[in-house]
């Protein structure tokens, strides 16, 4: 298990055989991107796992985190490799579904 340190954002690593659940906590935004991303890219390039983002301790999410996890989303897409959101909070949902990005989150929508 992995963490990062940051009073306001948290992301906790936890692998499980073939797959890497990536666990979100508090507010993911601009200023907390360069952690985020710190912490996925190693993850992303892994083909050979499968990649779970959980949302349930997520507050907040802005357009750049929003951003980032389509940036994974089509990085994933082009590898072939799994990629899935999961317990997504209902304030994000609301959010997924205004910005008309929940169908490319929705349960074996990306999974190949």
């Amino acid at each position: 298990m992995n963490a990062n340190k940051n009073d306001k954002f948290k992301a906790t690593t936890e692998k499980n055989g073939n797959s890497c659940t990536v666990y979100l906590a508090g507010e993911l935004d601009l200023s907390v991107a360069p952690d985020f991303r710190l912490v996925m890219e190693p993850l992303v390039s892994d083909a050979g796992i499968d990649l779970i983002v959980n949302l349930k301790d997520l507050k907040y999410i802005d357009s750049t985190g929003i951003g980032i996890l389509l940036s994974i989303l089509k990085a994933r897409h082009g590898m072939e490799a799994r990629f899935q959101v999961e317990q997504v909070p209902p304030q994000i949902q609301k959010l997924f579904d205004m910005t008309g990005i929940a169908k490319f989150f929705a349960p074996n929508e990306n999974s190949q």
